[in-house]
């Protein structure tokens, strides 16, 4: 199962607030579209999923934030 992780984001950058889920638990996703959106202090990005498959677990609600390594979701 894939885990979807936030990755470093540079520049000091440590944490991030999820703003926006493209896709619901049970949605099946595509490899390469934008999962989440997600906002730091400085940006707004979108992360893009790495696999296809169906979006197992979200474990970060929106307006959550959210830290470098933590686990964002599962993709099975």
């Amino acid at each position: 199962m894939p885990e979807i992780i936030l990755p470093e984001l540079g520049e000091g950058i440590t944490q991030a607030t999820i703003s926006y889920w493209y896709f619901e638990e049970g949605e099946h996703v595509e490899e390469g579209v934008d999962l989440v959106e997600l906002a730091t202090e400085k940006t707004t990005f979108n992360l893009p999923t790495p696999c296809s498959g169906i979006l197992k677990k979200i474990y970060a609600n929106v307006g959550e934030i959210v830290k470098v390594g933590d686990l964002l979701a599962i993709i099975e």
